[in-house]
Parts: structure tokens; C-alpha cells; sequence
């Protein structure tokens, strides 16, 4: 059966500031699926909006679709100050993702950054691009299971002790460390995720532990729905940490993930509510037969 996809019909659900943020959301991913010109220009459109978390959805969306026409859009977004970190945040790690050598100059500029989350994430950037202009760069290391770009390439070390080493390890760098992170999620195992939520203990950033929350989040494993719940519980910690927490306890999709999710869909922090509102949509489309999701 042929199917007719609107393109236009999905933009405007995704502009439309009256609908709710988890119908905008699914036709976000729509959008990131279908690809192309028109799509992304939709997806820019709809940049600038009042909400950060959708802002910083929008940019990482952008970074996923992997194409040069969104950098002038992405740079302007790290170059402002009156932009929320979270977007700023993501629209440097949407333009590590893109890759084009030429986004170094303005990469290197914000690599000292004031905000630490930006820097960082300016630095990490920095990173990925030279690794792939480098003799080290190997295709395959920046295929995973789980089909995105990401923001370092896996380790190539496949001894889960070594990889442990160095995820833990806060005097390495963070590029080393998220290459072991992305390593330990490739295995994809219960073992794994259980050691990956021991990022939250130790010595690291908010990007670092922010990073952890969204790997979790795409393995799916309920063994570690006891960690992320007392992160999004923990109001003490940054937001950006809790959100991502909140949105993987909705790609894992289980009855304790749901009350802890209603639990703070009225959290005092927008961007965590509104996480909890977009997981509880995850939750039910991973409880359905529907076809389509993010």
C-alpha cells in the first residue's frame, strides 16, 4: 500500500504553538525521517519558539538529518547569548554531528565559552571533527544499533573492563570518555546499562552525566529504572540531567516508569514537565500498535 506523506500538513502541526507538545514532538520525528529541504526548513522555522526543550529538540533533529544547509542556523544559535543553554547546547553538538571542517573556527571560539555545558560541548565538537578528518577515522566506528549520529564515535576497545576504566576515569578527557560510553551502549546489555548509571556517582559534568541519562534512554533496560527515577527525582541536580531522564524513563516504557512520569509532569522546571509530558506520549506509543514515533 502506497502511502501519501504531507509534508506540509506535518510542518504546520510542528509550528503550531497551540497544539500540544507531545503532537508537535511526533511530527518533529515525522520530519527528521522524511529528510529533505523542505523538512528542514519547517524544522528552522519553528526554531526561536518559548520553549527550550523543544528549541533544543529542533537542533538536534537538525544535527541528525546531517545536512550543511542548517549550519547557518545552528551557528547562529551558539553565537547568541540570549538563547537558553540547553539550545545552545545543542546546536554546538548538532554542528559536531553535520562535520564540516569549516564550523571549527566558530567550534574553537566557544570552546571557552562562560557556560561550562557550552564549552564543553563546543570542545567535544571540536574533537569529532578532527577525528573524522583524521587518519583515525574508520565508518564504522560512527555506525551503531541504533542508527544516530553521535556526538564521539565508539571506542575500539571491546574489553568491557578497559572501557569501564575510562568512563569512570574524570582526569580523561571527555572525548575518551564518551567513546567508552558509546561503546558500553553498543554491547547492550543489562550489565552494561548497570555500569553505565555509575556515571552518575562519579566525578563529571553536567554534560558528562546529561549524556549518560540520554544512552540509557536509547537502550531501553529496565534494570536501571531505579537510577534514573532518584536523577529525576533529585531536584538539586541541573535540569538538563532530570529532563533527559525523564525522557528516557519514557523510551523504557514500564508501569514504574509511568508513576514516577506523573509524578513531576507539574515539576517547577518547564523543561522538565514538558519532558514528562513528551515520555509519557513515548510511554504509550511504546504500549501500542502505533506505527510512528521518535
Amino acid at each position: 500500500v502506497k502511502m501519501t506523506i504531507d509534508v506540509d500538513k506535518i510542518g504546520s502541526v510542528l509550528n503550531d504553538g497551540n497544539a500540544r507538545m507531545s503532537e508537535r514532538f511526533r511530527a518533529l520525528f515525522m520530519l527528521k525521517n522524511i529528510g529533505g529541504k523542505t523538512a528542514i526548513d519547517y524544522i528552522l522555522n519553528c526554531l526561536g519558539g518559548e520553549s527550550d526543550l523543544l528549541n533544543h529538540e529542533l537542533a538536534y533533529v537538525l544535527g541528525q538529518i546531517n545536512k550543511d544547509y542548517a549550519l547557518p542556523k545552528l551557528s547562529e544559535l551558539v553565537r547568541s547569548r540570549e538563547v537558553s543553554t540547553i539550545t545552545r547546547h545543542e546546536a554546538a553538538e548538532a554542528i559536531g554531528s553535520i562535520g564540516n571542517i569549516e564550523s571549527l573556527a566558530l567550534l574553537l571560539e566557544f570552546s571557552n565559552d562562560p557556560d561550562v555545558i557550552v564549552a564543553e560541548t563546543c570542545q567535544l565538537a571540536v574533537d569529532r571533527i578532527r577525528w573524522l578528518s583524521s587518519n583515525e577515522y574508520d565508518e564504522a566506528l560512527v555506525k551503531n544499533p541504533f542508527n544516530t549520529v553521535d556526538p564521539s564515535p565508539a571506542s575500539t576497545s571491546t574489553n568491557t573492563h578497559e572501557l569501564t576504566k575510562v568512563f569512570l576515569d574524570s582526569k580523561a578527557t571527555l572525548f575518551d570518555r564518551y567513546r567508552a560510553m558509546f561503546s558500553l551502549r553498543n554491547l547492550n546489555t543489562d550489565d552494561a546499562a548497570k555500569t553505565l548509571t555509575k556515571g552518575f556517582e562519579c566525578p563529571g559534568s553536567v554534560l558528562f552525566q546529561h549524556e549518560v541519562a540520554y544512552v540509557l534512554g536509547q537502550m531501553q533496560k529496565s534494570v536501571v529504572v531505579p537510577e534514573l527515577s532518584a536523577q529525576l527525582l533529585n531536584l538539586n541536580i541541573n535540569p538538563i540531567i532530570r529532563h533527559e531522564c525523564a525522557e528516557a524513563l519514557g523510551g523504557i516504557a514500564n508501569e514504574d516508569c509511568r508513576k514516577v512520569l506523573e509524578e513531576f509532569r507539574n515539576d517547577k522546571s518547564r523543561v522538565v514537565r514538558e519532558s514528562c509530558e513528551v515520555a509519557l506520549d513515548m510511554l504509550d506509543y511504546e504500549n501500542s500498535d502505533e506505527f510512528q514515533y521518535s
